[in-house]
């Protein structure tokens, strides 16, 4: 039988982890199930603290990327959680549904971003138009981190998939008390 990677508690939390504990790796899931590995949480911070906090991107243009790759890897922990992200940074569930639809449903500006998550994940590359569009909609700066977005929510998905990773229990409850209108993947 196949060992169950739950998300550690505070009291199994790894020693060698102990100063993040109280920041972000021990306030999601993913986090708590990735301390099983502490070394790769430890590397993981630096790459996060640039993706999550520090990108070119816009919070609304990071969201659209990340909702499109978590839909791309049907990954219900991602999608759940950057349902609440989106919405918390003014995005309207009409929108945010439409990222798990075709590319023809999407709106111009989210079309971009979502036809270069779907290269990245289909073809492992952007099209040279796409990054043509990319460069003139983001700038040198987005393009690179929505290519580093796209490869950090996908290993974040392998993850979540894998192990199974609960939705933490206060987005469960709050996509139970408000679930997305208009449907979703």
């Amino acid at each position: 039988m196949a060992e169950k990677f739950q998300p550690l508690t505070d009291a199994d939390w790894p020693e060698d982890l102990a100063d993040l504990a109280g920041g972000f790796a021990t306030r999601l899931n993913v986090y708590r199930v990735m301390a099983h590995h502490p070394a790769l949480l430890r590397a993981w911070a630096p790459l996060r603290q640039h993706v999550v906090l520090d990108r070119a991107l816009s919070d609304q243009q990071s969201e659209v990327v990340i909702l499109r790759t978590g839909h791309n890897l049907r990954a219900p922990y991602e999608w759940g959680h950057h349902v609440a992200r989106g919405r918390a940074v003014g995005m309207d569930d009409a929108r945010i549904a439409s990222l798990a639809g075709p590319l023809e449903g999407i709106e111009d500006d989210d079309r971009i971003l979502a036809r270069a998550v779907d290269e990245l994940m289909d073809q492992a590359r952007l099209l040279p138009s796409t990054r043509a569009e990319l460069l003139a909609a983001v700038g040198a700066g987005g393009m690179f981190d929505l290519m580093a977005t796209v490869g950090f929510y996908s290993v974040l998905g392998f993850i979540v998939n894998s192990t199974e990773t609960p939705l933490d229990a206060d987005i469960a409850a709050g996509l139970a008390a408000q679930p997305l209108k208009h449907g979703c993947s």
